[in-house]
């Protein structure tokens, strides 16, 4: 899976890309910043954020808590960089200035702690056991989930809704664990009939791309953002007309500088990041909420292709109910 190597991920505080990407003018990339966490953001855009930045950044996010009751001046010592940059960091992720930061740090941290008692982390060692793996996963994918519906754009959601439910034809393009996520909408809208392909073979994506057009639909989902195979098929499904949507978890990656819309996810990977686990959970919460707002959109439609699929494999399945007795036969009366 060819991925463009130098754009780093969220545990890479170190890796640096010399320049941000520039956001295109159609892309939609506002979230709902009342709710959602000054983290979540600051993670996001973690990448485009100079090397000093970025040290200040992990000064953050190793413990939120701490910095909210510092001073400007010990923050700048522990990132070992200037108090200039740190308020330059405080500018860059939006939150104005050092004492904004401190403000919405602690009201993030009295959230958290109301939502649990044990913050379990992400680093998965070779020292815990299986019960510390089962609550360190299940703690990483339930705050995916989380922090991806507070800070999900409900005006840009709404807006892709509407692009879906009136498409001739979606197309989704994902690769590696994000194809399966591709092949998860792709499921869901062909169930309510909707016309809808997932790809994730580069050549396919690109042939797919190259025959949409007007009142098509094309979406990419990738959770860096910066996989060239389905960077590339975005825009070549942009330039025959599609209109084109990013689901990824950093609104400044290349992704979306060929996406007129984009939909953010907010998650935070265990130790084994190559196993793409948290993210999955985020993207598969996003295509849920746009699934579900399609189907809406054609109500009676979707509740009858729903029964009518159902049936149709009604009878592939054991005839024995879920508690393990079997059902009653059809008597045709």
């Amino acid at each position: 899976m060819p991925t463009v190597s130098n754009f780093p991920t969220v545990n890479d505080p170190e890796s640096v890309v010399g320049t941000a990407p520039s956001e295109p003018v159609s892309v939609q990339t506002t979230v709902r910043d009342a709710d959602a966490s000054p983290l979540v953001r600051i993670r996001s855009l973690l990448p485009g954020l100079a090397r000093a930045e970025q040290r200040v950044a992990k000064v953050v996010l190793d413990d939120p808590a701490s910095v909210a009751r510092r001073s400007i001046t010990e923050v700048a010592l522990a990132a070992n960089t200037s108090e200039t940059t740190v308020t330059r960091f405080c500018k860059a992720v939006g939150v104005g200035g050092y004492p904004q930061l401190r403000i919405a740090l602690a009201a993030d941290t009295a959230r958290t702690e109301a939502r649990t008692t044990r913050n379990l982390g992400g680093e998965i060692g070779p020292e815990d056991d299986l019960a510390a793996v089962i609550g360190k996963v299940s703690f990483a994918d339930a705050r995916a989930v989380e922090e991806t519906a507070d800070q999900l754009d409900v005006a840009t959601l709404e807006r892709v809704i509407e692009v879906v439910a009136s498409a001739g034809r979606v197309d989704v393009y994902g690769v590696g664990a994000s194809a399966f996520v591709a092949a998860d909408l792709q499921q869901k809208l062909h169930r309510i009939g909707r016309v809808c392909f997932a790809w994730s073979d580069t050549h396919i994506m690109l042939t797919s791309a190259a025959v949409l057009s007007p009142g098509d639909v094309a979406i990419g989902v990738s959770h860096t953002g910066a996989t060239t195979d389905t960077v590339e098929a975005l825009r070549v499904a942009r330039e025959h007309g599609a209109i084109t949507i990013a689901v990824t978890n950093f609104p400044r990656s290349p992704i979306t500088e060929v996406a007129d819309y984009v939909l953010t996810t907010a998650a935070r990977e265990t130790t084994f990041r190559s196993g793409a686990t948290a993210s999955r959970i985020a993207q598969l919460t996003v295509i849920d909420c746009l699934f579900i707002g399609v189907a809406q959109r054609h109500m009676d439609a979707s509740v009858s292709a729903l029964d009518a699929t159902r049936d149709a494999v009604g009878s592939h399945r054991l005839g024995v109910r879920p508690d393990g007795r079997r059902r009653p036969r059809e008597t045709g009366k």
